[in-house]
C-alpha cells in the first residue's frame, strides 16, 4: 500500500502590497514547531491559528518560513498541555524532528480560513496606504507589533517612521480594494 501522494509545490500569488517588496507571501503560520517530542518522530508545536479546527480537515501542511516551505503530510495530532503535537509522515524518529525546531507550520495562503466582515490577517494590512480624515497622507504600513494590549502599526514615509495603535480613536477604515487604511491622529500621537 503506497502513502499520500505528496502534492506539487505550488507557487501561490497574492496581490503584492509593498513597493519595495520583491518576494510574495506564500503561507499563512498556522503554528511553530518548539521541539522534539518523544523518540518517534512526534513535534511539538504552538499553535498560532485562531482555527486550530482546521487540523481536522487538513492534510498537509508546509514547514519552512513565508516565502519558501516544504510539503509534510499530517498523520495525526493532540493536544498536550498548552501545544498541539504533530506526527508528519515524513519524521519517523526524533533525530528527524529535531532538525524541525523552529519552523513555522503553514498552510497556503489561498486556504486561508475566510474572516468575518471588518476583520483581516495581519499580511493583508501591509503595504497599505496611511492616509489621515484630512487626506494627508503619512506613509505605508511597514511592519505591524503585536503588544497584547493591541496591535502597533509601524507606518514608514521615506526616513520618517510613526507607530499608530490600532484602537478605534485612531484607525477609522480599512480598504483593501482601495489599499488604504484612514486613521484620525489624536493627541500626543505624533
Amino acid at each position: 500500500m503506497s502513502g499520500p501522494t505528496r502534492p506539487k509545490q505550488e507557487v501561490f500569488e497574492p496581490k503584492k502590497r509593498g513597493a519595495d517588496d520583491n518576494s510574495e507571501l506564500r503561507y499563512l503560520a498556522v503554528g511553530r514547531i518548539v521541539r522534539a517530542h518523544g523518540i518517534h518522530g512526534e513535534v511539538s508545536m504552538t499553535v498560532l491559528t485562531e482555527f486550530p479546527e482546521r487540523f481536522e480537515t487538513t492534510e498537509w501542511f508546509y514547514l519552512g518560513n513565508e516565502f519558501a516551505a516544504e510539503p509534510y503530510h499530517l498523520k495525526s495530532y493532540r493536544w498536550h498541555r498548552d501545544n498541539m503535537l504533530l506526527t508528519l509522515d515524513e519524521v519517523v524518529d526524533r533525530t528527524q524532528a529535531e532538525q524541525l525546531r523552529g519552523l513555522f507550520v503553514q498552510v497556503p495562503i489561498d486556504e486561508a480560513i475566510p474572516l468575518p466582515d471588518g476583520s483581516y490577517y495581519l499580511y493583508q494590512l501591509l503595504g497599505l496606504q496611511v492616509v489621515t480624515t484630512a487626506g494627508q497622507s503619512l506613509g505605508v504600513i511597514e511592519d505591524i507589533l503585536e503588544t497584547g494590549a493591541n496591535d502597533v502599526y509601524v507606518v514608514k514615509d521615506g526616513n520618517k517612521e510613526m507607530l499608530l495603535p490600532d484602537i478605534s480613536e485612531v484607525v477609522k477604515s480599512i480598504d483593501l480594494e482601495k489599499n488604504q487604511m484612514i486613521v484620525e491622529i489624536i493627541a500626543g500621537l505624533i
